[in-house]
């Protein structure tokens, strides 16, 4: 069953924002994950929301999500991401049609 991880973004510094979007995408590649879309908030059409840029990646399951979150790799970007931006990541998984 695929899981999506979803990431609401907030970035503090762009330069540092794009090595951790390097790195992550290094940290990617043996997760057989792929990125569904970036994208930048166009408008808040009801409620409040605190972040501007959203990604969505997905995974082929839940499993596959929390040991590519655990790994060394990701781990070790934790502190960049923490200075680059204020970052809200949730993971879902996907049921029915």
């Amino acid at each position: 069953m695929s899981a999506y991880l979803v990431g609401h973004i907030t970035v503090k510094d762009d330069q540092l924002w794009q090595e951790y979007v390097a790195g992550v995408q290094e940290s990617l590649a043996h997760f057989e994950s792929k990125i569904i879309f970036r994208g930048q908030l166009a408008a808040v059409l009801t409620g409040k929301h605190g972040h501007d840029l959203l990604v969505v990646i997905d995974f082929p399951d839940q499993t596959t999500l929390n040991a590519w979150y655990q790994s060394e790799k990701y781990q070790a970007l934790i502190p960049l991401r923490d200075e680059a931006a204020d970052v809200v990541i949730t993971s879902y998984e996907v049921y029915g049609n």
